[in-house]
């Protein structure tokens, strides 16, 4: 049984690390692929499996970009790069309030109203519309690179990442959507999403932990190291994959993937199940 659960830890992980930084909602792919996966274990760990993974996802921007992020390399750096770092991770901050906010006062009662598989097709597909829409629109880029991003901007897409609270909207998807929206460039809008997940999945992890109290037993942590390990390796290349894609290319094909996402979500559990 063991052997079992680890080799779907680890397709659910892989799923995690390629949809988590890709504008196409993890939770939409994590909850298709575990309709028929399916962990044997129970309700609670398995939820807290999906959220707890992501650590994997944040470790992978954290080794990416460590020598952007990291503020206390007094041996290779200037104090005015230093001081550049912190004003990014201020930022950040700032962008991450309003989910953080909403998110505490609110997770079970949006999980509750909103974590289904109609809400999650509708929101796949509607955000897929927006992207192929914004990207069609000549929007002037004010902001090209991630240290161009000024603090109104930064709440602003903060505003764009609480939307991401309901499921299917993904969180990368919506602060990449936003962010393009006030003028951002791809690149800069993309690396400032990357940096807004590392303290709110950081946090969400963190809180579903210390909800569910650590009372995991050998096998469940065993997958779990497992699926987060594999989360982090291929959230790595999927980030890479991203970074060199929109050099060349917008993000309209990953709003027609949401709308066909979205619409076989909406068949398989509305006509098929």
């Amino acid at each position: 049984m063991l052997v079992l659960e680890i080799l779907k830890a680890i397709v659910l992980g892989i799923v995690q690390g390629i949809s988590e930084y890709l504008p196409i909602s993890s939770t939409g792919h994590i909850i298709l692929v575990n309709e028929f996966l399916q962990l044997q274990f129970s309700s609670e760990f398995v939820n807290t499996f999906f959220v707890v993974i992501q650590l994997g996802s944040i470790l992978a921007v954290v080794i990416l970009y460590f020598k952007k992020l990291w503020p206390f390399d007094f041996k290779n750096t200037t104090a005015k790069q230093r001081k550049s770092t912190w004003v990014l991770w201020s930022k950040v901050l700032v962008g991450c309030l309003p989910a953080a906010i909403v998110g505490f006062l609110f997770d079970d009662v949006i999980d509750a109203l909103f974590y289904n598989p109609t809400t999650i097709a509708i929101t796949l597909i509607v955000y897929g519309i927006a992207f192929i829409i914004i990207e069609s629109v000549n929007i002037e880029v004010t902001m090209e690179n991630v240290e161009d991003i000024d603090y109104i901007t930064a709440a602003n897409i903060g505003l764009f990442q609480m939307l991401a609270l309901i499921p299917g909207t993904s969180r990368s998807g919506s602060t990449i959507l936003g962010g393009r929206i006030l003028g951002c460039g791809k690149a800069g809008v993309s690396e400032f999403s990357f940096f807004m997940a590392v303290p709110v999945m950081a946090g969400a992890t963190l809180l579903k932990l210390v909800k569910c109290g650590f009372g995991f037993g050998t096998n469940e942590w065993i997958v779990l190291i497992v699926g987060t390990i594999i989360s982090f390796i291929v959230s790595i290349f999927s980030i890479k994959f991203l970074m060199n894609y929109i050099k060349k290319h917008d993000f309209k094909v990953f709003g027609v993937y949401r709308i066909i996402l979205g619409i076989l979500v909406l068949a398989y559990f509305r006509l098929i199940k």
